[in-house]
């Protein structure tokens, strides 16, 4: 059976909806995360035994995590429609926090009819700066123990960095869309978007260390995604995109 769609829960399909899933792999050996230098705030950043996450790989599976995946819309293309369920989180808050001298999580999902909760789990004060490239950036500083919310409500085409300008090791990125189409690959590199309407839709791949995901091996076939985007034509179920390969071209 296809291990994308081994553990997937089967049930009677709704007739209008569904599932995109997918494992994204490392195409060789699992690189070591490189130790970062703590060049302020040393006394409770040096604690953390911090590493670079600009890529992630397990060590067992290869998976690769915090590959990117949304919905890829033309200007001018009919929005989709929305499963119902995605409804209970529609106006939710969700949390980017500061913690441990880093952002968590690392790749946020926010749609604009969201509230974006910036909080200070740390002791020490950090600036978490969005820089947008649609909208209005933000750039506040938040005390330790602190919190403040904020809404985007311009759709970004792809994602937006967020940074600490006191720690500048701490990355971060927010993909802000105006539909609840789009996921972040898990440790082990799976991803699964719920109840897409079917029919014809174009994905996009991104991540941080390699940008658009273009050249991939899926399933063990070489091929390229031109600006990391595929189309898919959603039936009842799962969609499985495959076990897809990549690498980052400066390793």
């Amino acid at each position: 059976s296809d291990p994308d769609t081994a553990d997937y829960v089967a049930v009677a399909p709704s007739g209008d909806w569904g599932d995109l899933v997918g494992t994204f792999v490392y195409d060789g050996d699992a690189p070591m995360p490189e130790a970062i230098a703590v060049s302020s705030d040393r006394a409770v950043c040096g604690r953390h035994a911090l590493v670079s996450e600009d890529l992630v790989v397990d060590p067992k599976t290869k998976g690769v995590k915090n590959v990117v995946v949304f919905m890829y819309l033309k200007r001018g293309d009919d929005p989709p429609k929305v499963h119902p369920d995605y409804n209970e989180t529609a106006e939710d808050k969700v949390v980017l926090d500061n913690i441990n001298c880093r952002f968590e999580p690392r790749v946020t999902l926010l749609r604009t009819s969201q509230t974006l909760q910036v909080k200070n789990s740390d002791p020490i004060g950090h600036n978490t700066r969005v820089s947008v490239l649609s909208g209005t950036p933000i750039s506040p500083l938040v005390p330790p123990s602190g919190e403040m919310e904020v809404t985007f409500d311009t759709v970004e085409r792809l994602p937006c960095q967020v940074a600490c300008n006191i720690h500048p090791w701490m990355t971060g990125w927010i993909v802000i869309r105006d539909n609840p189409y789009m996921a972040v690959t898990d440790e082990q590199g799976k991803f699964k978007i719920a109840n897409v309407p079917l029919g014809e839709w174009t994905f996009q791949f991104w991540h941080e260390r390699i940008g658009y995901i273009r050249e991939v091996t899926v399933d063990g076939k070489n091929t390229e995604w031109s600006r990391g985007r595929v189309e898919f034509d959603i039936q009842p179920g799962p969609n499985s995109v495959g076990k897809v390969a990549i690498r980052a071209d400066d390793d």
